[in-house]
């Protein structure tokens, strides 16, 4: 049974009533796909289930530090639209509203937002029924600046609108609105002898805008349900992060605080003005994804936010090498911000252990099976792993070179009566143990692909079994301290629980035994991308494998692998590609591919003088 979700609205006076009533209504609908969901409420003591929650789902606008590690603990913490400074230690982020922060979130859609059923069925009709309209009919203008209003903007923004002929302004006081004062009653009883229509509340206001001319609003929900209704919007701000919020995403804005909104007055709203002002707001609608193709049909259910909600797994974001924490002063556990975020992914560099690790909120779609080794592997090399198979041997044989160099329990030779034992984690059609065999050792391979693992035992004759790494208790085929070598060729990067792994490995492993590995670096040319480095990693990792759980830097191994109990004996940087180096790179590509000239022979001298491959491989001994 799936956990239920939590969700976290704001409460805090001045943060309108948006944030609630958005949380309310993903409740709803996350019920009425059968998840089981709780609304937080500061009111109410919380009831934590049996089992915890699944995620809790932050929509606060800004949610403080403090705040955030109080939710943190209790499960993964999924943000909304969240412009605090924990923004980016989130699990998992959600943009909804275009915002001006520089980090990045998983998701970034408007078009996920509850958008409502009535709608004008095109711009074009729009445009043709405004222009009827405004030789005949006054321009119907509404103005709502949210449930609450705290700037008060509300009552000039009518004032100034109620100034102009030709229009009917109605003017909507949210449910949270101070505007019961005697002054402020005074202003409404003066706005509606200007035949301005004042309104306290209107339930689901969203479904009503279809109705009206144009919206006077501030950045926000209100603004977007006014695209997808496709009727113009014209903002005035409540505060410069408004107002910047509304530049940015291209919106009209008559300036911040009463005295923008006193500008309405001088505002255009006939003509060409109101056409240019609809042409703009139709822009940014097809920019933000609120366009969708069909004339006159709310987005599809699978589109919702609820649904994106219902159909992910966000995991705890710790190291999965070293969990992660850090006690500081307070005693609290320290999170990695996200050094990149993906749809499906987000990548951190642990603060402790120094590795670059990615967690999931959806299974990889890659299946360790034939295809893998055949279809994906082509993709990536040109050509199958059998066809490649040669290569690989003689590959297999150099890394046992340096193998045999760091082993300290004997030397190897093929006449050896008791031969050393090495066990290929991830060994696939077995290339290295055939190699492992050739040069005197005796070989053991461990694949999760069925047909790999079988083509090891009958065709090449060797042990092999078709498990996964590290083994349970109930499936222990091997007893501690069995073998001389283990090896992973990029396998490592491939294990969730990197610490259960290396822990196995140590078990398994002689004193003195080797532990070998290659992986892609994190270190290499394609890594670091000079001049732009963050742009190129995030690149890089955008790229990377989405079954790679662990991204490793060569200067990181060696402190890593000590926590574990090996000793860095040697490094090996290896994957070399001068055409991969940004702008030079170009000097040695040719029409038929890479040239092998005194550029390429340069650039490759440089990429190992600076240890710029993009991979390596590491050697170890078991301390």
């Amino acid at each position: 049974m799936m956990k239920p979700i939590l969700i976290v609205p704001s409460y805090k006076e001045g943060g309108g009533g948006g944030h609630l009533a958005r949380c309310t209504a993903l409740a709803e609908e996350l019920r009425s796909l059968g998840r089981e969901t709780r609304l937080y409420a500061p009111d109410a003591p919380l009831a934590v289930p049996e089992g915890g929650f699944a995620f809790i789902v932050l929509d606060r606008f800004r949610t403080s530090l403090a705040d955030f590690l109080t939710w943190r603990r209790l499960a993964p913490v999924a943000g909304i639209d969240e412009g605090g400074p924990c923004r980016n230690y989130a699990d998992f982020l959600i943009d909804l509203l275009p915002n001006l922060e520089k980090t990045p979130p998983n998701i970034r859609k408007p078009g996920l937002l509850r958008f409502p059923a009535t709608r004008r069925p095109s711009w074009e009709e729009s445009r043709a029924d405004g222009a009827e309209r405004s030789g005949r009919k006054p321009l119907r203008v509404l103005i709502t600046f949210g449930a609450e209003d705290a700037a008060g903007l509300a009552i000039p923004a009518a004032a100034a609108l109620a100034a102009k002929s030709g229009l009917e302004a109605t003017v909507v006081f949210g449910a949270l609105n101070r505007s019961a004062q005697p002054h402020a009653q005074m202003q409404k009883d003066a706005l509606r002898k200007k035949n301005v229509v004042v309104l306290e509340y209107i339930p689901n206001l969203s479904e009503r805008l279809a109705e009206y001319d144009l919206v006077v609003t501030h950045f926000g929900l209100t603004a977007f349900e006014s695209l997808y209704a496709r009727v113009p919007v014209a903002l005035a701000s409540p505060t410069a992060y408004h107002e910047k919020l509304a530049r940015n995403a291209g919106f009209f804005t008559v300036g911040r605080g009463k005295k923008g909104v006193r500008r309405l007055k001088k505002l255009n709203l006939a003509g060409e003005p109101l056409a240019a002002l609809r042409r703009q707001c139709r822009e940014i609608a097809e920019r933000y994804g609120v366009a969708p193709a069909a004339p006159s049909t709310a987005p599809s259910v699978g589109e919702s936010l609820a649904h994106a909600l219902n159909s992910i797994a966000i995991h705890a974001a710790d190291c999965p090498i070293c969990g992660g924490a850090m006690n500081g002063a307070a005693g609290t556990k320290r999170f990695s911000p996200a050094s990149a975020r993906f749809y499906d992914r987000t990548y951190r560099a642990c603060p402790v252990c120094g590795i670059t690790y990615m967690s999931r909120s959806s299974p990889p779609p890659i299946e360790y099976a034939k295809d893998y080794f055949f279809d994906f592997y082509k993709k990536q090399y040109g050509k199958t792993y059998i066809e490649d198979f040669p290569n690989l041997v003689q590959s297999g044989r150099k890394r046992l070179s340096h193998i045999v160099s760091v082993m300290k329990t004997r030397t190897v030779s093929p006449a050896d009566c008791e031969k050393p034992h090495v066990l290929d984690i991830g060994c696939a059609y077995g290339p290295f143990l055939v190699a492992a065999r050739e040069e005197g050792f005796a070989p053991t391979g461990i694949e999760a692909a069925e047909d790999a693992a079988s083509y090891v035992k009958n065709e090449l004759g060797m042990p092999c079994f078709h498990v996964c790494f590290p083994l349970s208790h109930d499936n222990a085929l091997f007893s501690d301290g069995q073998f001389d070598v283990i090896s992973l060729w990029y396998a490592l990067e491939h294990f969730e629980n990197t610490s259960a792994a290396l822990t196995a490995i140590n078990k398994l492993l002689k004193k003195g035994g080797v532990l070998a590995f290659s992986t892609p670096s994190f270190e290499g040319v394609s890594a670091k991308g000079m001049p732009k480095a963050r742009c190129a990693r995030a690149a890089f990792l955008e790229k990377s494998p989405p079954d790679h759980y662990t991204v490793w830097s060569p200067s990181k191994t060696r402190g890593i692998l000590r926590k574990f109990g090996f000793d860095l004996k040697k490094l090996v940087i290896t994957g070399h590609h001068p055409e991969r180096f940004p702008l030079l790179g170009k000097l040695v590509i040719g029409k038929n591919g890479v040239r092998r000239g005194a550029a390429y022979r340069a650039l490759l001298t440089a990429s190992r003088l600076f240890g710029l491959g993009d991979t390596f491989e590491a050697y170890a001994v078991k301390m």
